[in-house]
């Protein structure tokens, strides 16, 4: 599981040969969750409340890196850093 990012505590990855939708996972001390890329909806897990804001406000900001990433990863490559929220 390659960590694309890390801030605020919060650390977002991506699984190699994941199923669709095209998703990212993040860890926020003993929270997880797992993100929907394209509609930023949280698949499973639970955040706590801010942590999420901050999460999907940075995944807001990146779509368009999260979503060549997952296809990084679905072919087997590793994906490439993004930077963290600022």
């Amino acid at each position: 599981m390659p960590e694309i990012c890390r801030f605020y505590g919060i650390i977002i990855a991506l699984f190699y040969d994941e199923h669709n939708p095209p998703h990212f996972h993040a860890r926020y001390g003993e929270y997880k969750v797992a993100v929907d890329i394209r509609s930023l909806v949280v698949l499973e897990g639970k955040f706590p409340a801010r942590a999420l804001g901050l999460l999907i406000e940075w995944a807001s900001q990146h779509q368009d890196e999260l979503m060549k990433d997952w296809e990084l990863a679905l072919e087997g490559k590793s994906p490439k850093k993004i930077e963290p929220l600022n």
